[in-house]
């Protein structure tokens, strides 16, 4: 296979090997993005450790492990990391048309403090960080959409914990301006 590393050597590996990789991961996850991701990630591991592979013949077993564990990995990470979908979440609330007031320092971080963790690190990371969605689904080894998930979902919470409730909505049983 010539010099370990190389990146003949590994374009050569992603020619031979990616499809039968992807079909793996494919059968594996049952998700053609998790599958292209699964055998990317494969790639760059085997970029990465290219020097241990001590039998070059045995390239597509050492492949297909790495996959494998780069997929039991994911799973283990989404059991104690469960996520819902976007579909399945229903409506977010629409961001707020006009600037929020001020809020005490103090106010904002028992706010925080009560946000679950898994709420709380993309806001910090998000807001107080500068980190990108991206930024934050890598360190938090999520899929971006469940990270602008939590962050909705936490900007929604925390607007409901620290700015005054509306004294009047607009609702059954209540009169609208005008009538």
């Amino acid at each position: 296979m010539g010099m370990p590393g190389r990146q003949r050597d590994v374009e050569r590996l992603v020619d031979e090997h990616y499809l039968s990789l992807y079909r793996y991961a494919y059968r594996l996850s049952g998700s053609e993005a998790d599958a292209e991701d699964l055998a990317q990630e494969t790639f760059c591991k085997a970029q990465m450790s290219l020097r241990q592979l001590r039998e070059p013949s045995r390239v597509k077993g050492w492949l297909f492990a790495i996959l494998r564990n780069a997929y039991l990995h994911r799973v283990r990470t989404e059991k104690d990391h469960p996520t819902v979908s976007l579909e399945l979440a229903g409506d977010l609330p629409e961001p707020a048309g006009e600037p929020l007031p001020d809020v005490e320092l103090e106010q904002l971080q028992r706010a925080l403090n009560e946000l679950p963790v898994e709420f709380r690190a993309p806001i910090l990371l998000y807001y107080f960080d500068d980190f990108s969605y991206r930024d934050i689904a890598e360190q938090m080894e999520l899929p971006i959409g469940t990270v602008m998930s939590r962050l909705a979902r936490a900007k929604a919470w925390l607007r409901g914990r620290l700015l005054p409730a509306d004294p009047a909505p607009v609702g059954p049983g209540r009169p609208v301006e005008g009538e």
